[in-house]
């Protein structure tokens, strides 16, 4: 296995545990391709790359794979609480956001990358931290920025914390530079 199929498949199983913001860490283990050496042969790290820091992504072109945002869809959504459906772990388990089956991690014994391998249903989320994971993209997304992830994600984080999650508001988001903000500043 290649080392970026490898990485894939660790990453791609939509772990770590952490939540959906930029910053996140990564243990994918990182071949330390962020670090360069600096002046005086002292390392130092390019964006937090060789530390396991990525950037959620703000987009994705797989989302249409996701039903819409229907209340029969969201009733759908299972307790956050619920054990994997094939081996019946009780932890780490991630919900399919295609097909709302709950699986396994890659820590636990993988079925949530088995089942993005065997139906090409690529976007799942974190009951343990409510991330959200695209395997196709391999990489975490950031619920903040994307619109269609909000339903299913307000649904678990009620189910989960019996409240409503902290979104920040859609006009201090710059989603055409994926930056924070609002009008630029004039010189």
């Amino acid at each position: 296995m290649s080392s970026s199929s490898s990485a894939a498949a660790g990453a791609g199983s939509g772990e770590p545990s952490s939540t959906s913001r930029p910053g996140k860490e990564r243990e994918d283990g990182g071949d330390g391709g962020g670090r360069k050496e600096g002046e005086g042969g002292a390392d130092f790290d390019l964006a937090g790359a060789a530390a396991g820091w990525v950037e959620a992504r703000t987009s994705c072109p797989h989302l249409p794979a996701m039903p819409a945002a229907s209340a029969d869809d969201l009733a759908r959504v299972p307790p956050p609480d619920s054990p994997c459906s094939r081996c019946h772990h009780p932890a780490e388990n991630w919900l399919c956001l295609i097909c709302k089956d709950v699986l396994c991690s890659r820590f636990i014994n993988k079925h949530m990358l088995y089942h993005y391998q065997d139906t090409g249903h690529c976007l799942a989320l974190s009951f343990s931290d409510l991330s959200v994971w695209c395997f196709a993209c391999d990489s975490y997304l950031d619920v903040q920025s994307i619109l269609e992830l909000r339903p299913v994600y307000e649904v678990a984080h009620l189910m989960k914390f019996r409240q409503r999650p902290p979104f920040r508001s859609l006009d201090v988001l710059d989603l055409s530079s994926g930056q924070n903000g609002g009008s630029p500043s004039q010189s």
